[in-house]
């Protein structure tokens, strides 16, 4: 019989005998709250003293339930029942919010971040809307970038109106650097005026990537950043040739075919936009189409609509950032943080944002001191790389007190707050496509996110069995999905409802059915499947193990790269780890392997590294093959990139880098050498 089940069982018990139900609830509140030795002593004490309080005492029978309850129910609270306040507060916060937005929503046309920015533009004319450092420094208020982005709408206006329909507005690429950040939201804050979904576009892709990320767009504009030029000419033909009209975003134009946009702005009244000219839009409508990374193929642009981009942008408020904050944000534009969580927030906030063109551990915390930055913004390893700068007295001066993002690990959480001091941190998980998210309102350390019943009745998500290799669910014999039990990892799908649509990707419906798993604990459900591995312990925390196509398997073992990351990390000598696996000869699945950064003025010890790895790896999750190289290559937002390293595996014909292999018999990882790799692929070499 569980907890709730024996109150349940006393209380009825009471009642029928129509006993006081009060004093077995106080001996429940005393066991929980001052354990059992000082509970017990107080019971006695109650019962010493009967005959002398005997006028006020409870019948002889509550006092005998009162020490049943003692007997029978456990010494501690419930591990979900400790966090019932923070649980219930939550919940409200959130049906608060939400019951916000929908109202904000239902407006015709519905209240967007076009809105947000008139706003601050009359209330806060004067006050500094964003600020854009290193080289080419800048800074715009908030009546400047109103006007600005109103001149970028009437020069693009006549290009976007559908000339078959003059209610239907068409789309709008921007390709643009980090250094234009400003000029590039001016425009964007002006399509977005004029009621045109904006795809921002990685600048770094070329060729046929580039090609791809603008034809699946359906953009029928294209602003280019002059810097780009090359990139633009490389397929500006094909451009062309499907009626794309394409604009630098400069004053001038050396390219034949392409306009240059600053010009006509400059030409452009500067007169408010009207809001009839955006009237045909509805919430559910795409307002974004943000990229994923490409790492399963070419990038695919994801739907943000209206709500979606509203929802996103009340994270900054929500979190308890103010209109006097000032939100550092170093991740780029064509991601989802940077652009809505960090730019869109801002303005919806009202608050300051200073745009680090490009992030640098080293001037981080000068920047954050110049500009008096309060909140920051991270991802993937951003607070890692700040703990790996060396250590200065001034690390606790700064005037910061509030951290935003993803992906930190626990490790990394404790060490940043002692060093850097103690700076709130709200870590969160969710994707751009997602449906839904996680929060950790707790601040649990290392945990991503935390549920509670009434988050499971408002958003339903499940943690089921996987298959490595198909990177499909596991289901029994019904053709049901398998949940795992506590603590143990499975894959996360989050059910698709009416109020969390999944609204999939621009183009081929193919690529979005991909990603949804129908039958999960009933027939008919409908999931969406994130790809993402987590964990739920007891106090209904969420923890991060890794992306389904980084985990893979060895010796019948499901091995989590995030989790041998963490430990390989703890090594002094080594400062940057990626772990991977990669296909051996002879041998199912894939072994462990490195690549690694050594930390400045260390060398490999491979006699350390082998200690350490058993005494804090199982054998399977053990790298057998070290690759030290002079840098991890990353994406644009920190991840590590591996798809390459993969392909190369530990070929020491192919690889240039020192290669390792752990050797059991000297208890140390020694050089690879040509003879050894020979052996290993013979299959004479051991694993």
């Amino acid at each position: 019989m569980g907890v709730w089940q024996k109150l349940t069982f006393l209380l009825l018990l009471l009642l029928g005998l129509r006993q006081p139900p009060w004093p077995a609830a106080m001996a429940v509140a005393l066991r929980w709250f001052l354990g059992d030795p000082a509970c017990f002593v107080l019971l006695g004490l109650a019962l010493l003293a009967r005959p002398w309080i005997s006028s006020w005492m409870p019948h002889w029978l509550s006092l005998v339930a009162a020490a049943v309850t003692l007997t029978l129910l456990p010494p501690q609270l419930p591990p979900r029942l400790r966090w019932l306040h923070k649980d219930v507060a939550y919940v409200f916060k959130i049906l608060s919010c939400a019951l916000k937005i929908r109202r904000l929503l239902n407006r015709q046309p519905p209240e967007t971040f076009v809105n947000a920015l008139e706003r601050q533009a009359q209330a806060r004319p004067d006050q500094v809307a964003f600020v854009c450092t290193g080289p080419g420094a800048c800074s715009i208020t908030n009546s400047q970038l109103d006007a600005r982005a109103c001149q970028a709408a009437w020069a693009l206006k006549a290009r976007l109106k559908d000339t078959t329909n003059q209610q239907a507005t068409k789309t709008a690429a921007l390709l643009v650097l980090p250094s234009k950040n400003i000029p590039a939201l001016t425009v964007f804050l002006g399509l977005a005026k004029l009621g045109c979904p904006v795809a921002w576009i990685n600048p770094y892709g070329r060729g046929m990537p580039l090609l791809h990320s603008v034809l699946s767009s359906g953009a029928s504009v294209l602003i280019v950043d002059p810097d780009l030029q090359e990139s633009l000419e490389e397929v500006l033909p094909k451009l062309l040739a499907e009626n794309i009209c394409c604009f630098y975003l400069g004053h001038t134009s050396p390219t034949p075919g392409v306009e240059a946009l600053e010009v006509a702005m400059d030409a452009a009244p500067s007169d408010p936009v009207p809001a009839s000219l955006r009237a045909n839009i509805q919430w559910q409508n795409p307002a974004l189409f943000i990229y994923t990374s490409g790492t399963t193929g070419l990038p695919k642009p994801a739907i943000l609509s209206h709500e979606r981009v509203l929802q996103v942008s009340k994270m900054l408020s929500f979190c308890g950032a103010t209109a006097d904050d000032v939100v550092y944000v170093v991740l780029p534009l064509y991601h989802t943080a940077g652009l809505i969580l960090g730019v869109l927030g801002c303005l919806e906030l009202g608050a300051t944002c200073v745009l680090a063109p490009k992030f640098s551990a080293s001037r981080f915390w000068a920047d954050c001191r110049q500009h008096g930055v309060t909140v920051i913004q991270y991802v993937g390893e951003v607070l890692r790389y700040l703990c790996n700068v060396p250590e200065k007295p001034e690390d606790k001066i700064h005037p910061v007190r509030l951290a935003m993002g993803n992906g930190l690990r626990a490790d990394v959480w404790e060490t940043f707050q002692q060093r850097f001091g103690p700076i709130r941190i709200w870590e969160f998980y969710g994707s751009t496509e997602g449906n839904s998210g996680l929060m950790n309102y707790v601040g649990r350390c290392g945990a991503v996110g935390k549920t509670n019943c009434f988050l499971r009745m408002l958003s339903p998500f499940e943690l089921v069995q996987f298959d490595v290799e198909t990177a499909e669910p596991v289901r029994d014999k019904q053709g049901f999905c398998i949940p795992v039990g506590p603590g143990e990892a499975g894959l996360l799908l989050t059910k698709i409802l009416k109020n969390q649509p999944f609204l999939g990707y621009r183009g081929s419906k193919e690529q979005s059915k991909r990603k949804l798993v129908t039958d999960v604990r009933r027939s008919g459900d409908l999931y969406y499947n994130t790809g993402d591995v987590l964990s739920l312990d007891s106090e209904d925390f969420l923890y991060f193990h890794d992306r389904l196509g980084d985990t893979f398997r060895w010796k019948g073992e499901n091995v989590s790269t995030r989790e041998v990351e963490g430990v390989l990390s703890s090594l002094d000598f080594l400062q940057e780890v990626n772990i991977y696996g990669v296909p051996v000869p002879g041998c199912e699945g894939k072994v462990g392997m490195a690549a690694v950064k050594l930390a400045p003025g260390q060398n490999f010890d491979g006699q350390k590294l082998y200690q350490h790895v058993r005494s804090w790896l199982p054998a399977y999750a053990a790298p057998h093959f070290i690759r030290v190289q002079d840098s991890l290559e990353v994406t644009s937002t920190f991840k590590l990139v591996k798809s390459q390293l993969v392909r190369e595996g530990f070929d020491v014909g192919v690889i240039v880098d020192p290669l390792y292999i752990l050797d059991n018999k000297t208890q140390t990882f020694r050089r690879l050498m040509p003879d050894m790799y020979k052996a290993v692929c013979e299959g004479t070499w051991k694993l």
